[in-house]
C-alpha cells in the first residue's frame, strides 16, 4: 500500500506542535497550559478559528447542577447550536482514565452531541455516542501525539480537522463503521450464500463434501472469544435443500418393488 503523501505545512505544523507538547511535559505544565497548546494544536494542525470554532468552559445543563465542559467544537453561530464534538481536556501529566470519559459523555449526552474527544495533549481519544436507552459510547480511534509516526498523526488530525468535520466527514465515518459492526459482519459470513460459497471453495480444493453446519463448525473456530461471544446471541439455520428431496424422490421411484404388484 502506498504512504500518503502529507503536506510539508502538515508535516512542520505536527512537529512543532509535538515540540510544544514535548516542552509541556518536561514542565509538568498546568491544565490551563495544556488548554493553551491544545487550543494552538486545534487553530494550527487542524485549520480551526479559536475565535470561532472552539466555545470555552460551554455551560451543559443535566438533571442536576449546570457543569462546564473544557471545548465545544461548534461550528453554527449562536449558543443553542448543537456542538460538533465535546472536548474534555486533562493537564499533560495525568494520564487518561474511564472516570474521565463518563465525566466528558455526561455532557455530550446532555448537549446532544455525537462526538466526544479526550485529551491530555499527548494522548487523544475519540468516541461516538450513540444514544439509545441506554446511550453507548464507543472508541473509534486513539493516538500519541509525542510517539505515533507523523503519518499516522496526520490522518488521525484529518478526521477532526475543521475541513472534514465541516463536510461530513465524520458523519461518514460513524456510518462505516456501523456496517463494520461484529455482529453485521458475522451475520454476513454466517449467511447461508456465503457459508455455501465456503462450501463449494473447500469442496473444489479438498475434494470432501461437507455440510453447511460442519462449515460453519470450522469457522467458529477460527473466531477469537469476542466474536464467538457475539455468535452466542445469533441464531444460525439453514432451510433444507430442495434438491436433496428431489434427490430422495427419485432414487425411491427408482427402486425395486418388494410388493405384489
Amino acid at each position: 500500500m502506498a504512504r500518503r503523501t502529507i503536506h510539508r505545512d502538515v508535516r512542520k505544523a505536527i512537529n512543532e506542535a509535538r515540540e510544544m507538547v514535548g516542552a509541556a511535559e518536561k514542565a509538568d505544565a498546568n491544565e490551563a497550559e495544556t488548554r493553551r497548546r491544545i487550543e494552538r494544536i486545534f487553530e494550527t494542525v487542524m485549520g480551526y478559528d479559536a475565535f470561532r470554532h472552539l466555545s470555552r468552559e460551554r455551560a451543559v445543563r443535566g438533571a442536576g447542577e449546570t457543569e462546564h465542559v473544557d471545548f465545544a467544537i461548534q461550528l453554527e453561530e449562536g449558543d443553542e447550536a448543537k456542538p460538533k464534538i465535546m472536548v474534555e481536556i486533562k493537564r499533560v501529566s495525568v494520564d487518561l482514565a474511564p472516570k474521565h470519559l463518563r465525566q466528558v459523555s455526561s455532557y455530550a449526552i446532555n448537549a446532544g452531541s455525537e462526538w466526544i474527544l479526550l485529551t491530555n495533549s499527548k494522548e487523544w481519544r475519540l468516541y461516538h455516542v450513540s444514544f439509545g436507552q441506554p446511550p453507548i459510547t464507543k472508541l473509534m480511534f486513539t493516538w500519541n501525539l509525542l510517539e505515533d509516526d507523523v503519518a499516522s498523526l496526520a490522518q488521525r488530525f484529518s478526521l477532526i480537522s475543521y475541513k472534514n468535520v465541516a463536510r461530513g466527514g465524520l458523519d461518514k465515518l460513524w456510518t462505516k463503521a456501523s456496517v463494520l459492526l461484529p455482529r453485521n459482519v458475522l451475520e454476513a459470513i454466517f449467511s447461508e450464500d456465503s457459508v455455501r460459497v465456503l462450501r463449494r471453495e473447500l469442496k473444489r480444493t479438498t475434494g470432501v463434501f461437507l455440510s453447511l453446519e460442519d462449515v460453519v463448525s470450522g469457522v467458529r473456530r477460527l473466531l477469537n472469544e469476542s466474536a464467538a461471544a457475539e455468535m452466542e446471541n445469533m441464531r444460525i439455520s439453514f432451510p433444507e435443500h430442495k434438491a436433496r428431496g428431489r434427490r430422495r424422490k427419485v432414487k425411491e421411484e427408482d427402486s425395486p418393488s418388494t410388493g405384489n404388484e
